[in-house]
């Protein structure tokens, strides 16, 4: 009786296999990030915008329908973000819940529109981590300790690198912290820390600025004298270093906005990411 009891607890206690594993469906590369965090091993992820990719102007493959059909979760980030998500889910003709994870966020708006870039904000990826931990947990119940648990871990972890950020932008002098990006992409980071960004392509990498509009930045910059422009790694560096070559503000560096890198880049998880950008931040900014 006794090791008929050992062996029903090792079996409760083993990780799922493969097959029984929770399928999901993560529409980028930092959800997808947040999503492996909380999930571990007890889950079966795809990704469909991966590394270096841009979510703005994604074309789903005929393999993402297949991928979102045999989902049982789509996580998405919602706030205008995915324009082409809803169309794959329905053509797909998936059954999967799908989550929003940044419910609970309160949008900042650019012009009507919300600004969908809510994980640059630090105390944002927490909530994102908080709905994904609790979609988990509701779609395999008997896993939910395990995917709390996970959840708590990685939430002390964001916890520690919102006060290193804050920390970094302490030691910037307050006339130098603003910047120009190739787009709004971190007004979350600018609304939580305190740098200013300005973007010529707007929300959404998609627009292209007009010649008055690149004028119009050459001389904020003269004016503000505003110390650094960054490229971003998703987007064509050309305006950027057009824009650096004419009004004579430094290339500060490569910011990574809306994609993670791949494994070897400087920024394969989001906190790598963060981390990246106050580096480069800081190194620009603080002298």
């Amino acid at each position: 009786m006794r090791l008929i009891l050992i062996c029903a607890l090792l079996l409760i206690a083993a990780p799922l296999h493969a097959a029984e594993r929770l399928k999901v469906v993560a529409s980028f590369s930092i959800l997808g990030d947040f999503v492996r965090n909380v999930g571990g091993d007890r889950i079966n992820l795809t990704t469909l915008v991966g590394a270096d990719g841009d979510v703005h102007v994604y074309t789903p493959a005929p393999a993402d329908a297949k991928r979102v059909a045999d989902a049982r979760l789509v996580i998405v980030n919602g706030l205008g973000l995915e324009g082409w998500l809803p169309r794959l889910v329905q053509s797909s003709g998936s059954k999967a819940t799908v989550v929003v994870a940044s419910a609970g966020i309160v949008p900042l708006k650019l012009g009507a529109a919300a600004d969908p870039h809510a994980w640059q904000s630090v105390p944002n990826a927490r909530i994102y981590v908080t709905d994904i931990a609790n979609a988990l947990a509701s779609a395999v119940p008997g896993e939910a300790d395990f995917f709390r648990s996970q959840a708590k871990a990685y939430l002390e972890r964001l916890e520690t690198l919102d006060r290193e950020i804050r920390d970094a932008v302490a030691k910037i002098p307050p006339e130098r912290r603003k910047v120009i990006s190739t787009h709004d992409a971190f007004g979350y980071f600018s609304a939580e820390y305190g740098i200013r960004f300005i973007a010529p392509l707007g929300v959404s990498t998609e627009t292209e600025p007009s010649a008055r509009d690149i004028a119009t930045i050459i001389s904020q910059i003269k004016a503000q004298k505003i110390p650094a422009v960054f490229l971003e790694n998703i987007s064509d560096d050309r305006l950027i270093r057009r824009i650096a070559a004419e009004s004579g503000a430094k290339v500060g560096g490569t910011l990574i906005s809306d994609g993670l890198t791949g494994e070897k880049g400087s920024a394969p998880t989001y906190i790598d990411m963060v981390r990246h950008n106050i580096k480069a931040l800081t190194s620009a900014l603080d002298h």
